[in-house]
């Protein structure tokens, strides 16, 4: 795929007055990474397919049309174009239980929180304890925890738990905040998106893809983690700019541009425009951090980072051309 931001943005642009989302998304949000997507991909998708057959994930009602929908061996190429094939398989498998386990905890707790602690409580002991699962979600867990461990030194596959464990707790805050008879702040979606976009869990896998590990000082240097955030941050916040649309349809209040409508009562397309701007401001952060911190990143430091700009990139284009965000194309850009 040869198309760049700039011949996107360049033509949508010549067509302002007749800009959907999408095109207005495209062009306002600054992009400076390119396009980039892995040789592995068509692999990574029929062992997805494999893989969620074995747990017997794809025959429960909608998840067949759902992963056509979400393309997850697509979102893990685009996000990890660098990998070898082996670690690619196990972010294209780690987004396709995400996207599974994200729907079913909103399925479960859209209404009533206190029911997806089953679910929840599951998982955490999976990941905290080695607990044997109990149901075909769990057991997939525990065979993605399996492979985690195989792939990754103890101490990454610690990290991935952790982290893992993180995006499990932030499901529940989402459902709670969902409960609420007013949107939250942008202050409390933001946090609660940090966790539930269930980012953070992949990069020790770009750790293990390393021919040397990251030493400790460079690993959790200050501008190592300030880096982190911005790339997560990023990366979510850009797909709920094409999400918006059929968030505000379905009634969810978790979403960046969401929350930036609500707050100032506007249309969705003035929010999305809100929205561009704190991302952008957080793209140019960790360009301006990345610059300055690249001088002192070992090789290893320097393919981790490149792991965090894969996320930024991936998730743009990705969600721009995923199915299951196709209203942001139709929707208007003028309200």
């Amino acid at each position: 795929m040869s198309t760049t931001h700039e011949e996107i943005t360049a033509g949508a642009r010549g067509r302002t007055a007749a800009l959907g989302l999408r095109e207005l998304i495209d062009a306002r949000i600054h992009m400076p990474f390119p396009f980039r997507s892995s040789p592995h991909e068509s692999k990574a998708a029929a062992g997805v397919g494999e893989w969620l057959d074995a747990w017997g994930l794809t025959g429960e009602p909608g998840v067949a049309v759902m992963i056509s929908r979400t393309r997850p061996a697509q979102l893990a190429s685009y996000t990890s174009p660098t990998v070898d094939c082996d670690v690619l398989q196990i972010v294209a498998n780690q987004i396709a239980y995400q996207f599974v386990f994200d729907d079913r905890a909103e399925e479960l707790g859209r209404r009533r929180p206190d029911r997806l602690l089953p679910l929840l409580c599951e998982s955490i002991e999976i990941l905290r304890d080695g607990r044997r699962p109990t149901t075909a979600l769990g057991a997939a867990l525990a065979d993605l925890y399996r492979q985690v461990r195989e792939r990754c030194t103890p101490a990454q596959a610690a990290r991935w738990a952790s982290t893992s464990r993180e995006y499990v707790h932030g499901l529940l805050y989402e459902a709670v905040a969902q409960s609420r008879p007013s949107p939250p702040r942008i202050g409390l979606v933001t946090s609660i998106r940090s966790l539930t976009a269930g980012v953070e869990p992949f990069y020790p896998l770009y750790e293990a893809a390393q021919n040397r590990d990251l030493i400790p000082e460079e690993l959790h240097h200050p501008v190592m983690r300030r880096l982190r955030r911005l790339s997560v941050d990023a990366a979510v916040w850009t797909a709920d700019l094409f999400s918006a649309a059929k968030e505000q349809r379905t009634g969810e209040t978790i979403n960046l541009a969401l929350a930036h409508r609500y707050a100032r009562r506007c249309s969705l397309p003035a929010a999305v425009v809100s929205a561009v701007g704190q991302i952008n401001a957080a793209i140019r952060e960790f360009e301006q951090l990345h610059a300055e911190f690249a001088r002192q990143l070992s090789p290893s430091g320097t393919g981790y980072v490149e792991g965090m700009t894969g996320w930024i990139s991936g998730c743009y284009h990705w969600s721009r051309t995923v199915p299951r965000y196709a209203e942001a194309a139709a929707a208007p850009a003028l309200p």
